[in-house]
């Protein structure tokens, strides 16, 4: 049998307890084919998107996929995230959350040896700057 990911439990402990206090959580996502998101939001093949009940709709977060409709500009859209894309889940209000080694992305699709703090830079522009130090200083690389 083979071992199973901690990854998508460590997601979701992670937005729940984001929720469970309040706080807004993201998720910052490696663009590739298999991940179905509005390419105008999408900058360097990564993007920041709001997962919080208010700002999704029908929020699935399964052990191989994430999935839920938001709205962008006012359209709404449906928006589907490998599991393995993921490469940190956070608080919008502290940057307190946990980042994770994305491997498998073919070369040019997405550089995710930058700075998890350039990931929050994708986000649209009704984004507050995250916390003085980057996320990086908060969360934690999982590999």
């Amino acid at each position: 049998m083979s071992e199973i990911s901690t990854k998508p439990y460590l997601i979701r402990a992670i937005f729940q307890w984001c929720t469970d206090q309040g706080l807004t959580p993201y998720l910052a996502v490696a663009v590739d084919r298999h991940t179905i998101v509005p390419h105008n939001f999408v900058q360097d093949g990564q993007i920041v998107l709001n997962v919080s009940p208010t700002a999704t709709q029908s929020l699935v977060m399964g052990n191989e996929l994430i999935a839920f409709q938001a709205r962008f500009g006012g359209v709404a859209q449906n928006i589907s995230i490998p599991v393995e894309n993921v490469a940190a889940i956070y608080a919008r209000e502290n940057g307190h959350g946990m980042a994770f080694e994305v491997s498998g992305l073919p070369d040019g699709e997405a550089d995710l040896d930058s700075e998890v703090s350039e990931l929050a830079s994708a986000e649209p522009d009704d984004t507050p700057e995250p916390p003085k130090g980057g996320l990086r200083s908060h969360l934690k690389l999982v590999k």
